[in-house]
């Protein structure tokens, strides 16, 4: 991610004011070395609704849930405590680097814009506000302070950072800085969090304009992690986001207004922001299912992205905040269907006056179709006999003459 930097002249006199306030020389002397790096300048004043919320409107899952009484882990540069819009909301952390000390302040600045675009409270006039507003932020520095690193952390540094997380009881790991070394120290320290439930989402890495292949980010690219590429407002592939299965979602990553150390708001590129923006929503969904499987949590992210172009450099789609809180997501295979039950060799009670009723039910309209039909037939005959009886009338008794008679002239003389 790239941000402006300043100079800063530290004098004696302003060493001499350090011992003095800060409750002890070796703490004055750190505070003092790391006043005088090249630090970020404070950010500026953004008004408007950044277009990311535009497009993943978070809004629609916080009457669900804004969640609270999670805790996200940041791997970065350390996170600025005292900015307003996350005050109160940060805990001191740890300094991987160091081996030791907090990590709640943050000279680069990069891990307070990733903690902004995950937990940013609303703030007078400012439409940024954090994807789950009221997470509780644990900020763990892998990165070095002086910049020379460009985002890339060292995998045992990155290794010590996940299992102090784990220490503090961390419920999502936001992986946002990168390693391209497949170390042992690293996957272990992966596999721990894993096999602890603990859902760990990954920044795939800014080097997807160089023209080398085969270029890996870990801890992406190792099983069980999210690891999440970037896009820009256009829902194109961010120009540095880089490409292959190890990308499982997208996020805006590509000029995405978010907090800047000091104060005030800057605008970043980079799949850093894009894995705070998976990581909120995991946020979100373990806020309202109370304590879920890692899996489930995975499955139900993955399951409701937004489909996108497609090819590796998009995995499942955009992320989806709210469908990601709401949306009810099938097991794995359809439910098997009951088994067949015989019925039993004697018939219930219920059974037999039922068959007795439809019986004589059947016996009742048979008489009645034929009686239908007989009053039918027999109605038109009666009309026609005028009612009277039907029977012929016996006929008469004729004695044959045993001889002829006389013949009869059939055409009598004129």
């Amino acid at each position: 991610m790239r941000r402006p930097i300043r100079t800063v002249t530290v004098t004696a006199a302003c060493v001499g004011v350090l011992l003095v306030g800060a409750g002890g020389p070796g703490a004055a002397v750190h505070a003092a070395v790391r006043s005088a790096v090249d630090c970020a300048d404070p950010g500026q004043p953004i008004n408007p609704v950044p277009w990311p919320q535009q497009m993943l409107g978070p809004e629609r899952a916080w009457p669900f849930t804004q969640g609270g009484g999670v805790t996200v882990a940041v791997l970065d540069s350390g996170v600025d405590a005292h900015h307003p819009q996350l005050a109160g909301r940060v805990a001191d952390g740890f300094d991987a680097v160091a081996g030791g000390g907090s990590a709640n302040d943050d000279c680069l600045g990069t891990g307070t814009q990733v903690a902004g675009v995950i937990a940013a409270g609303q703030a007078p006039a400012v439409g940024f506000v954090g994807l789950a507003p009221r997470v509780w932020i644990l900020p763990i520095r892998v990165l070095d302070e002086r910049g020379a690193s460009g985002g890339v952390a060292a995998p045992d540094v990155l290794a010590r950072g996940i299992d102090a997380a784990l220490s503090w009881n961390a419920d999502v790991l936001a992986v946002s800085a990168v390693s391209y070394t497949d170390d042992t120290r690293l996957r272990d320290a992966v596999a721990r969090a894993v096999s602890r439930g603990v859902v760990v989402v990954a920044a795939v890495g800014d080097r997807g304009d160089e023209q080398a292949t085969g270029i890996i980010p870990y801890p992406a690219a190792y099983p069980g992690v999210v690891g999440v590429g970037a896009i820009d407002e256009a829902g194109e592939r961010w120009r540095g986001s880089q490409q292959g299965s190890f990308v499982d979602l997208v996020a805006p990553g590509g000029a995405v207004p978010t907090l800047q150390r000091g104060a005030g708001m800057t605008v970043v590129n980079g799949t850093g922001v894009a894995c705070a923006f998976a990581a909120g929503a995991v946020a979100l969904v373990h806020a309202r299912r109370g304590d879920p499987q890692a899996d489930e949590m995975v499955r139900q992210l993955l399951a409701t992205a937004v489909p996108a172009a497609g090819g590796d450099a998009y995995g499942h789609g955009i992320v989806n905040p709210y469908g990601a809180v709401t949306d009810r997501v099938a097991g794995n295979g359809p439910e098997p269907l009951p088994a067949l039950v015989r019925p039993p060799a004697e018939a219930s009670p219920a059974w037999a006056r039922s068959r007795e009723l439809a019986i004589a039910g059947s016996v009742v309209a048979l008489l009645v179709v034929l009686t239908v039909l007989v009053t039918a037939v027999a109605m038109p005959r009666g009309r026609r006999r005028l009612w009277r009886s039907a029977s012929a009338a016996a006929p008469a008794n004729r004695v044959e003459p045993d001889e002829p008679g006389p013949p009869v002239s059939l055409f009598p003389a004129g």
